[in-house]
């Protein structure tokens, strides 16, 4: 199964991509690394303190991954660009906005970086591009719930699917 775990930063993906991973045994894929070994760093965006990304060349190689491999889950707020004929699922993070912030805060984005990941939070913005890339999403909160508590509830929901 092709799993795509996507949502803003700081809500919870890694924890959640990891731990399933583990428990139903699929390889994790961090796309920060697939970034860095691939060189697929355009420029960098000083005002943000970022990396711009050729989404494109990204999605090209992960969809080469796949097709090497059955069973991956797949790490990263950019995963949803990935087409859906690709994707058994895709699990989309979302955490309250107090919470996210003090998240952000703790990894010390800069205040223009934490005001735009709490926008795109506050407009669902993982949630939109994948629903309009028609991916077979179930969203996930991860405020208040414990990773244990978290993957019973895609243990349930993926047996339903």
């Amino acid at each position: 199964m092709i799993i795509i775990i996507t949502g803003t930063p700081g809500t919870g993906k890694t924890e959640i991509a990891k731990s399933l991973a583990k428990i139903i045994h699929h390889k994790y894929i961090d796309v920060n690394k697939i970034i860095k070994d691939y060189s697929l760093r355009e420029c960098y965006d000083k005002q943000r303190n970022t990396y711009i990304i050729d989404e494109k060349k990204l999605s090209k190689i992960l969809i080469k991954l796949i097709k090497n491999n059955k069973d991956i889950i797949i790490d990263s707020h950019l995963s949803h660009y990935i087409p859906a004929k690709y994707v058994d699922l895709c699990i989309v993070t979302k955490t309250d906005l107090k919470e996210l912030k003090k998240r952000l805060i703790k990894r010390k984005y800069n205040p223009l970086k934490i005001k735009e990941n709490l926008e795109a939070e506050a407009f669902d913005i993982c949630l939109v591009e994948a629903l309009e890339s028609k991916h077979n999403v179930i969203q996930l909160d991860t405020t208040k719930k414990t990773i244990k508590q978290s993957l019973n509830y895609l243990k349930n929901e993926t047996c339903k699917n």
